[in-house]
């Protein structure tokens, strides 16, 4: 090894304390040279007889919340002089690299936040090279205090000694502050502690606050106010979704919910996502917060004002998007006075801007394994690998629901956040922020793109602004299988199953419940579930009760139809007119769609078994038909059959209904739920099986969003490791459509290389 070289560092290197840290090191060593922060990488140039110990502690030594993806040396050319000593250089431009996440306070800021002796007792803002805002506050890179909002707070000269001190663990902490330079609360006139102490007062009084967090508004009120939540939710147009709830330390969490090793992990990494898990009898929590669940999204405080919040009150709070339903987070002042302020009844403001919208990720630790519901603070942008080389950038632009978008370049797909659903003008434009700045960090502009096939999302019509030649168009569930495959690095051919709500095939026809022989550059169809019409189309979706309707007069035929005697619960709940009207329209066929989905399927026996009959969320009605078959027993399986039509396997759901309907008059409802679990979990099994020995695939690997059902997720897994399978489900990328950028960006890359 030459006594002078560079060394160039890629990864998620810049905001984690990377360059203090090789600062520590090559004067450990006693190294000559500089490091600095060039476009999203780092570079150090260093010269001495030590540098071969240098090497390996580089990688291996890393601060934790580092990601190094690569390095590269070379030698130094003679004409770079280095001085005597180690210092941390200028930052220069450069090509962007990876960004960093925002990360939930450390223990180190904890310990100071609450020591009356310590200059930063008490200051909501406070943070070091191992916590803080990262990405919320990031302009543009390199990643220095000048790119991000901390600019306007220039540094005291306390704070000034801090960041220059090697010794000091906020040495070139860019988001540092103290209360004498930095970020301050307000409320209304009030600032500082006053206003916090105003915020407080209105929260023990049973009133709700909007809260400027991280990378938006929260609203927050008391878990335990039965008359404030259902005030929240009145003025959210949120009826019956999950709000999650932050509570004290893993011993709060424990004292709300079941907190298994897995799951106290999750809560208290630097991630910190909200953690779904299953609601403890007797908790201190009102029944509004998830009505009809077992389970309980948690989480824990991610920043110095949210441990200060529960100091303050001694309770678990509601906090929840700061946004009214269907539309995007709120992350301006002004838009926080008029959308929320008519919820709320007081705003808790600072002075540092929010520059990219970040709501909170979501996070499942279950049945032995963990995944990512939402992919979003603390985890987004951080890239993932992706299986094929990148020839040229793409711009990946993600479906309708739940909605992402991926910048695909250099071999790394970079995940921008969860922005919502993408059905009004607010959450399209939090898309085209998104993707602007991922496309701004990364100096990027793409001259491919790839999309859903479906002509109606906004998403696609946004394609637009690329020439035809230019897009390329990827089938909705093959993007949803491929993501889990290039998840897992998977680059042979691979059997993908894929269950979800609805996405357009390439038959024109609506599907959702799939079995496809695939590659990443193309699949075939093998095998799918019956189709049944949505009377209504949409209103279908919304009404899992009319969904039951498509089944009971229209559900594909392979032999006798649905007797009406057994859906007499579910008639006797629904208005004749309607009942009417669905006859003569499926009898018509107008205005009745067929789907082959999955989720329909779910929305249907959800519905015939009294669990919903009206959606007033999204997957409403299979939320709840999980939940009814938690805990119960499913030793045996419902009726089910296959058939071979038009050179497919099919899935004929009627006489698993029929049988569901049967039971459900002498057995408890939870028992029939949980056997039509492990009833569509034999029939993705069986056909599963027969895909893999016709392609001579040993790979199987899940995606959509009836996968987050983490029951028949569990039940398929094993079911395919017994049939001798390899069976992979998403865990770092969310399997519903969260995670169908990813997929499009892999797919796109394979025809580019063209694979």
């Amino acid at each position: 090894m030459g006594s002078r070289v560079r060394i160039d560092v890629r990864g998620t290197v810049q905001g984690v304390g990377f360059r203090p840290f090789v600062h520590r090191l090559a004067t450990e060593l006693g190294l000559d040279g500089d490091v600095r922060n060039a476009g999203g990488c780092v570079v150090i140039r260093l010269a001495g007889n030590r540098i071969g110990d240098f090497l390996p502690r580089l990688t291996s030594s890393a601060p934790p919340n580092a990601s190094v993806t690569g390095v590269d040396v070379t030698g130094l050319p003679s004409r770079d002089r280095l001085a005597r000593g180690f210092r941390i250089a200028p930052s220069t431009a450069g090509q962007g690299g990876e960004v960093p996440p925002d990360l939930a306070t450390c223990p180190d800021c904890v310990r100071e936040l609450f020591d009356p002796a310590d200059r930063r007792h008490r200051y909501p803002f406070l943070s070091c090279t191992a916590c803080g805002p990262r990405a919320t506050i990031l302009r543009r890179l390199p990643y220095d205090r000048a790119s991000t909002s901390m600019r306007s707070f220039p540094l005291c000269a306390a704070c000034a000694a801090e960041y220059q001190d090697p010794a000091d663990r906020r040495f070139h902490a860019e988001p540092i502050a103290c209360p004498d330079c930095g970020p301050r609360l307000s409320w209304s006139a009030t600032r500082g502690e006053n206003a916090l102490a105003a915020a407080c007062a209105v929260l023990a009084d049973g009133g709700i606050v909007a809260v400027k967090g991280l990378g938006g508004y929260q609203l927050v009120c008391d878990a335990a106010d039965e008359s404030a939540i259902q005030r929240l939710r009145q003025g959210k147009a949120r009826p019956a979704k999950p709000l999650a709830v932050l509570a004290d330390g893993v011993a709060g969490a424990r004292r709300l919910s079941a907190v298994d090793k897995k799951a106290a992990e999750l809560l208290t990494s630097a991630e910190a996502p909200i953690v779904l898990l299953p609601r403890r009898p007797g908790a201190p929590l009102a029944e509004g917060i998830a009505p009809g669940l077992a389970e309980v999204g948690v989480f824990l405080a991610t920043t110095p004002l949210h441990h200060l919040l529960l100091a303050e009150l001694s309770r678990p709070l509601v906090v929840t998007s700061g946004n009214r339903s269907g539309g995007p987070i709120v992350a301006d002042d002004a838009d926080a006075f008029t959308t929320l302020g008519p919820i709320c009844d007081g705003i808790l403001g600072h002075d540092r801007p929010i520059w990219s919208r970040y709501d909170d990720s979501v996070a499942r630790a279950k049945h032995g394994r963990t995944s990512l519901v939402r992919r979003a603070r603390g985890y987004a942008p951080t890239a993932l690998p992706l299986p094929f080389a990148t020839p040229e950038p793409v711009l990946a632009l993600g479906a309708q629901l739940k909605h992402t978008c991926t910048l695909a370049r250099d071999g790394l797909a970079h995940l921008g956040p969860h922005t919502g659903d993408l059905e009004n003008a607010e959450t399209f434009t939090a898309f085209k922020r998104t993707a602007g700045d991922l496309l701004r960090w990364h100096r990027t502009a793409p001259e491919w793109c790839a999309h859903d096939l479906h002509p109606g999302y906004l998403s696609t019509q946004y394609a637009r602004r690329w020439p035809e030649s230019r897009r390329i168009a990827v089938q909705h569930h093959h993007a949803h299988v491929a993501a889990t495959a290039a998840e897992h690095g998977v680059t042979e051919p691979f059997v993908g199953i894929a269950l979800d709500g609805l996405g357009l095939g390439t038959d024109g026809t609506f599907w959702g419940g799939e079995v496809l022989l695939a590659r990443h550059q193309d699949f075939q169809r093998f095998g799918r579930f019956a189709t049944a019409p949505m009377p209504g189309g949409t209103a279908a979706v919304r009404r899992p009760a009319r969904m039951a309707l498509g089944y009971l007069y229209g559900a594909e035929s392979f032999g006798s139809p649905i007797p009406e005697r057994l859906a007499a619960a579910l008639l006797s709940r629904v208005d004749d007119q309607e009942r009417s009207v669905v006859r003569a329209t499926v009898a018509r066929n107008f205005n009745c769609p067929r789907a082959s989905s999955a989720g329909r399927l779910f929305d249907a026996m959800s519905a015939f078994l009294g669990l919903c009959d009206d959606n007033s969320y999204e997957g409403e009605a299979a939320v709840r038909l999980e939940a009814a078959a938690t805990g119960h027993d499913a030793s045996a399986p419902l009726d089910w059959a296959l058939h071979e039509q038009d050179g497919l396997w099919v899935y004929d759901p009627v006489p698993t209904l029929c049988d569901a309907l049967r039971s459900a008059s002498d057995s408890p409802v939870g028992e029939v739920a949980a056997r039509f679990h492990r009833t569509v979990a034999e029939v993705v099994v069986a056909i599963a099986a027969k895909a893999a020995a016709a392609w001579g695939a040993e790979v199987v690997c899940l995606g959509g969003g009836v996968f987050q059902n983490s029951l028949l997720t569990a039940r398929v897994l094993a079911g395919l490791a017994r049939a001798g399978l390899r069976a992979l489900a998403g865990e770092r990328v969310p399997m519903n459509d969260g995670g169908i950028s990813y997929g499009q960006a892999a797919v796109a890359c394979a025809r580019m290389n063209g694979r």
